[in-house]
C-alpha cells in the first residue's frame, strides 16, 4: 500500500514588516500610545489568537487596524502568554491547601523572548516608510525600545498567520 505524504512548505507572499516593542505596560495601554502617536485605530478583535501547546490552549489577545487611504494594516500581538497552572496534591499539613500554583510563559516567538510586542504591518505601496513608524514609536515615553525583525532569524514563521 502506497503512503500518501503531504508537504506544506508555503511561503508567505504578502510582503509585511514586523516590528519588535519593548514595553512593560498591558497590551490595551500599547495599542492605546500606538494610537495616538501613529495615528491609527487599533481594535482589540472579539476572538484573540489561539494556540495548542503542550495539550494547554494559549491565548494571546491580538489588535488589529486597516487604513484604506494608506493601502496598509496594521496588527499587534503580544509575544508573551503568562499563565497560571494549578494542580492538585494532597494536603501535607494544617495550613495546606492541596493547591500548587505554577507560573508558566509561552512566546508566539520563542526566539524573540524578551520581546513583548510585535507590530506586524502589510502596505502594498512604497511610500511606506518603516523608518519614520519606529522613530514615532520611539518616541513614545512608555516604549524601550522598537526595532525591525529579520524574517529570515524567525524559526516559528507559522505563527505569524492570525487569519
Amino acid at each position: 500500500m502506497a503512503n500518501l505524504k503531504l508537504v506544506l512548505d508555503e511561503e508567505m507572499d504578502e510582503p509585511f514588516a514586523l516590528v519588535a516593542i519593548h514595553c512593560s505596560e498591558e497590551e490595551y495601554k500599547v495599542a492605546y500610545l500606538l494610537n495616538s502617536q501613529l495615528g491609527t485605530k487599533l481594535k482589540r478583535r472579539s476572538s484573540d489568537l489561539d494556540f495548542s501547546n503542550n495539550g494547554l490552549i494559549v491565548t494571546y489577545p491580538i489588535y488589529d487596524f486597516e487604513d484604506t487611504q494608506k493601502y496598509s494594516s496594521y496588527q499587534l500581538v503580544a509575544n508573551k502568554c503568562r499563565f497560571e497552572n494549578l494542580s492538585l496534591h494532597s494536603p501535607l499539613g494544617l495550613f495546606d491547601t492541596g493547591v500548587s500554583e505554577k507560573e508558566k510563559t509561552h512566546y508566539l516567538l520563542p526566539e524573540y523572548k524578551k520581546v513583548d510586542y510585535i507590530l506586524k504591518i502589510y502596505s502594498d505601496f512604497e511610500a511606506f516608510s518603516l523608518r519614520q513608524i519606529i522613530s514615532e514609536i520611539n518616541e513614545i515615553k512608555q516604549v524601550i525600545s522598537a526595532y525591525t525583525l529579520d524574517m529570515n532569524d524567525i524559526k516559528s514563521k507559522n505563527n505569524l498567520i492570525f487569519d
